[in-house]
């Protein structure tokens, strides 16, 4: 029973050792080159300010918000098209219903400026 796991925990043991052997192979090939812009903090795509509360552009978020409108797109559609053979007119119908409502949103954000950057 427990030889039926043996591939399992080869799988993982060599995965780790991959990722740990090239995040050594990454640290000892980086270049070492000291420069007052990468220690300088960096957040949201901006300098940071003298004050933590300050207000910055709202098209951060509208542009999280297609990220996150086109990322369940994707995630719904891969694993309705693997089984799109076997599925019934409802389900064709209810793909087209959120499909739809996503090209609303998309329409929305875009009328909004959300695409449109200075």
């Amino acid at each position: 029973m427990l030889e039926n796991y043996l591939p399992i925990l080869v799988f993982i043991i060599v995965g780790l050792g991959f990722g740990f052997f090239l995040e050594i192979a990454g640290y000892l090939a980086a270049p070492r080159k000291e420069n007052e812009d990468k220690l300088l903090p960096f957040e949201c795509g901006f300098d940071a300010f003298e004050d933590a509360r300050h207000k910055f552009d709202v098209r951060f978020y509208l542009v999280a918000i297609l990220f996150i409108i086109f990322d369940l797109e994707v995630a719904f559609l891969f694993p309705w098209a693997v089984v799109f053979q076997e599925l019934g007119w409802f389900a064709i119908g209810a793909m087209g219903v959120f499909l739809g409502l996503l090209v609303v949103a998309f329409i929305y954000e875009w009328k909004k400026g959300a695409l449109e950057w200075e």
